[in-house]
């Protein structure tokens, strides 16, 4: 009996984001059934290679914001590659008060043989959805877009 090639990839990101959007600080093991043990992964603040590596970034994430979670919002998929929309959303202390935060991005996924993840590439505007919120540098980067917009 041969499997459908297209039903298989289809189901390996429907894994991929069942893991993402399910994550937690408990469920970081999860983790090493979606990525490769030398997996590549790139956002604006990381470069790492290897599943270790990956697992540090998300327990940095948990350990400095609250309540971080994704939701994806969609998925176009190509051969061994996929794009996901998504949105990652948190609480941020600033000062006295909690501000909830939505930012929204997208991920470049490339899948082995195995429809495990290889490469993982994030891209969002850390300017936009993280810096401005930020009491002193966040003032900052809204000054400098207003002076780049006039």
């Amino acid at each position: 009996m041969q499997t459908n090639p297209i039903a298989h990839k289809i189901a390996d990101i429907e894994r991929a984001i069942r893991v993402f959007e399910s994550l937690t600080e408990r469920s970081m093991a999860d983790l090493g059934t979606i990525y490769t043990a030398d997996a590549r992964f790139v956002d604006p603040f990381n470069a790492v290679r290897s599943i270790d590596a990956i697992v540090q970034v998300f327990q940095h994430m948990y350990a400095a914001l609250n309540k971080p979670r994704f939701v994806v919002t969609g998925s176009l998929a190509q051969g061994d590659q996929c794009f996901l929309l998504w949105e990652f959303q948190f609480r941020l202390r600033s000062f006295r008060k909690t501000v909830d935060q939505c930012i929204a991005g997208t991920s470049h996924l490339r899948f082995d043989a195995e429809g495990r993840i290889t490469q993982h590439h994030d891209y969002w505007d850390a300017a936009h959805g993280l810096y401005q919120q930020m009491p002193l540098l966040g003032g900052l980067m809204r000054w400098l877009r207003r002076r780049i917009n006039s």
